[in-house]
């Protein structure tokens, strides 16, 4: 018995789309973080971009658990001496673009080099409830009602 490995040409591709308001960043980004690397088909190729594109709305609704909103940090460096940078997930969300925790966390769970890059054009999010996806035909997933702990009851 050979071990099945797919083809290029053999990868279909599917477009989804996930509702993020109230649900957990850290399970939210598990989830996406699979189906973009294709993790979740039978005819998963680790060399090869098999995954879907997943189009995330109210993604500046996602909750934290615990006190992570105010106490958690994420750190960059500007490349200047001295230069370590850190901000909280509470001023991202309340600032211009709170859809960058999200993209945060799900880059964080792509491997990095090439193929993780180009896995990552096919996560599109927005803040917001509307998208201009339309014309793919994305499949609705209800990510909050799979498991009762995805959803954070305060």
């Amino acid at each position: 018995m050979k071990t099945y490995s797919a083809k290029a040409s053999e990868i279909e591709k599917k477009w989804i789309v996930i509702d993020a308001e109230g649900v957990v960043v850290g399970r939210l980004a598990s989830f996406i973080a699979n189906r973009l690397r294709g993790k979740h088909k039978p005819t998963y190729t680790p060399h090869l971009d098999c995954g879907d594109h997943v189009i995330v709305i109210n993604a500046g609704k996602v909750q934290f658990t615990g006190k992570k909103y105010d106490d958690k940090r994420y750190y960059r460096h500007t490349g200047h001496p001295g230069g370590i940078k850190e901000t909280s997930p509470k001023r991202i969300l309340e600032g211009r673009f709170p859809e960058r925790v999200l993209e945060l966390a799900v880059k964080r769970m792509i491997p990095a080099g090439p193929l993780g890059r180009r896995q990552m054009t096919h996560l599109h999010i927005y803040s917001g409830a509307d998208h201009p996806h339309e014309a793919q035909q994305p499949e609705k997933i209800d990510f909050a009602a799979q498991n009762r702990k995805n959803v954070r009851i305060a």
